[in-house]
């Protein structure tokens, strides 16, 4: 055999050894991991801390980084890898010593990187590694009855380890782009008087009911995306023996939708979820929910009004899966209400009325049908009836938009003075028309929606950028759909989509005198709120493409984008990032705008009250009142990341120090949150 040849197949044999040896490497990590990850009964502990103790000079590294992993990860295990660590410091205290250090660094990277998060799961798993015996002991722990405590099995073992000092911890600086958490308001709902006899609940301020919901919370996070397993999961906790079970999860599934500013998910995923917890626990869940509803109706006078409107909507939600079935009997006592204390929809008109009782009527609104006021018998003598009616013919025989346009055009203008000015807008035409159309496409979304489309062009020309001739947009349909609240929110969005009316007109036309008496309906919050969302949506919008421009332009694109992408995306000029900055600086000056409108409004509207009451001597915290602060908190709340951007200009232009503490104690309170 030739040198050369020997050579070769030596240099092979070499290769496939190394490849052997990596393959094996990876097939023994993978087992590692697989055995960390599953471990968990006492026979488990005791024969993974062999095996792992065997292999730490191999594989030092790999089960260091699995273990400080699966701290953070799986928080709910901490006491079982708390005293796996144990187990492995009394057998080599070096490694107990690598990990303690290890955990160190990882806090502070964590709270270096504002991973809040990560640093309280490591600081907790530092808390029971003190059980563990891996840190001094420098006060006793207070106990408790539910957690497990594997190491309680291995005392004689940890008390004879070694124990190690956690390293000094200097917290990283503060600086100014630095995110932190907002408050989280422990939610409690039950105590144990509301559970039958059985397990007791903890108490309210007890380490066990903060780390079993907790444990809760995280099977939520985990398995948000698939209810029924996630469901399953719930009613399958490892304490279910020892405690209330369902209360606990009906609590930690509405601390969740009740959750402020906003709840982590969107409020269906917790209806959903509490939907199929009663189908598979037929027996005592749906009892538990409906305890737990009666509880949070009579707290509804105080509730906050986020809170309000997410509990509305599930409610209703919920009973909608359910025939409405509900003891209606037991509510009976709200017909006596006063008329201006806050109501909220629940489902159709007819539907509700079939299946609640008749002292309920006073609640049921009008039929939801459209009011056409020149169907009336004395419309003749209304301005534009005519030109009305002769509208309704050109509309029905398909006519255009032109044929539209010189029908208005008859209609003469209250506004004109002389004949030297032309007023910016007819406003008989705009009531002819929107009136005309909206009657005409009142069989349903779809046919309002197709009349707005196709005659477009004409509230261009009749409306175009005239604030005051869109509010009157808004006001005549608000006139033809006063009694069907879903349409008008429907139309409302129609509106800003195809841009006939601007979100500071729908915000004027919200904050109008007329409006006032409707701030206890629901439906003006939710055109307002999908107000604000649409225009920051359009900001976010527009930002991201100034910064993918500005990448594109540098050449920071990503790693995966492929040369065919590149081709299609051409690098823009300055100019053209020029010009998408000019548009997004427009837009956030109209949010800014919007916002400023918005508590301009809140503020004059509320002050009037309150000098109104303080004037007549009259009490000034009425349902209307109450209702309307709470929604300026919701606007804070809500949008508190957009609205945080031009505090220091609310704070300067609108909520000065002059202003009734009433008022100013909300901005205040928005304030604290980031403070």
């Amino acid at each position: 055999m030739s040198r050369r040849k020997f050579d070769e197949m030596s240099d092979y044999d070499s290769s496939r050894d190394r490849k052997r040896r990596r393959t094996d490497a990876v097939e023994i990590e993978d087992r590692l991991e697989s055995l960390i990850l599953r471990v968990g009964e006492k026979s488990n502990l005791e024969g993974l801390a062999s095996v792992l103790e065997a292999d730490i000079n191999n594989y030092k590294g790999k089960i260091l980084k699995i273990l400080s992993d699966c701290a953070v990860k799986m928080p709910e295990k901490t006491t079982i890898y708390t005293t796996l660590v144990g187990l492995l410091n009394a057998k080599n205290y070096n490694f107990g010593g690598e990990f303690v250090d290890m955990m160190a660094k990882k806090l502070k990277e964590a709270l270096k990187a504002c991973m809040w998060k990560t640093a309280r799961y490591v600081l907790r798993f530092f808390s029971d590694l003190v059980n563990c015996h891996i840190c001094k002991l420098r006060s006793d722990m207070w106990q408790e009855k539910h957690i497990a405590r594997p190491y309680v099995a291995f005392d004689s073992i940890l008390c004879e380890a070694l124990q190690h000092n956690i390293p000094p911890l200097t917290l990283p600086p503060h600086h100014a782009d630095n995110t932190y958490p907002f408050p989280w308001v422990v939610f409690r709902l039950f105590d144990y008087t509301d559970c039958p006899e059985g397990p007791v609940l903890p108490g309210a301020h007890s380490i066990e009911r903060y780390l079993i919901e907790e444990h809760l919370h995280n099977i939520v996070k985990e398995y948000h995306l698939e209810r029924k397993q996630c469901a399953a999961f719930l009613l399958d906790f490892p304490l279910k023996h020892k405690i209330p079970l369902e209360y606990m999860i009906v609590e930690v599934v509405l601390a969740e939708l009740f959750h402020l500013p906003g709840p982590r998910y969107i409020e269906i995923c917790y209806g959903s979820l509490l939907i199929e917890l009663c189908k598979l626990q037929p027996a005592t869940m749906p009892q538990v929910l409906a305890q737990a509803v009666e509880l949070l109706f009579d707290r509804i006078d105080t509730m906050n009004v986020c809170c309000f409107d997410r509990f509305v909507n599930w409610f209703g939600y919920h009973l909608s899966n359910f025939q409405f079935k509900w003891s209606w009997d037991d509510w009976l006592e709200s017909s006596q209400l006063d008329p201006m204390h806050p109501r909220a929809k629940l489902s159709y008109r007819q539907r509700i009325a079939e299946v609640v009782p008749e002292q309920f009527d006073c609640f049921v609104p009008p039929k939801p049908e459209p009011v056409y006021k020149y169907a009336n018998a004395d419309a003749s003598d209304l301005p534009g009836a005519d030109t009305a009616h002769r509208l309704e013919s050109v509309v029905r025989s398909k006519g255009t938009s032109v044929e539209v346009l010189q029908a208005l055009g008859e209609l003469p203008n209250p506004l004109r003075e002389n004949d030297e000015t032309d007023p910016p807008y007819n406003p008989v035409q705009i009531q002819v028309f929107v009136q005309a159309i909206l009657h005409l496409g009142a069989k349903s979304f779809s046919h309002a929606f197709a009349g707005i489309s196709k005659f477009l062009k004409v509230f261009e020309s009749i409306v175009g950028n005239n604030e005051e001739a869109q509010i009157l947009v808004l006001r005549e349909m608000h006139e033809v759909w006063d009694h069907h609240q879903q349409m008008m929110v429907m139309l409302v969005d129609k509106f800003l989509r195809t841009q006939i009316v601007s979100c500071a007109s729908v915000a004027n036309w919200i904050f109008s005198k007329e409006m006032m008496p409707e701030f206890t309906k629901n439906y003006i919050w939710e055109i307002i709120h999908a107000t604000i969302r649409k225009m920051n949506k359009h900001v976010g919008r527009l930002q991201k493409e100034v910064t993918d421009a500005r990448e594109r332009r540098t050449g920071n694109d990503s790693d995966d984008s492929s040369s065919e992408d590149e081709e299609q995306r051409p690098r823009p000029s300055e100019e053209e990032i020029e010009r998408m900055e000019e548009k997004l600086e427009a837009a956030q000056a109209d949010q800014k705008n919007l916002f400023l409108i918005i508590f301009q409004r809140f503020i004059m509207i509320l002050s009037e009250h309150l000098v109104r009451c303080d004037t007549d001597g009259r009490d000034f915290n009425t349902h209307w009142y109450r209702w309307t602060i709470g929604r300026l908190h919701q606007i804070f709340m809500m949008h508190n990341t957009q609205v945080e951007r031009y505090s220091q200009t609310l704070s300067t232009l609108l909520f000065t120090q002059d202003l009734d503490l009433h008022i100013l104690d909300a901005f205040n309170q928005f304030v604290a949150l980031r403070s």
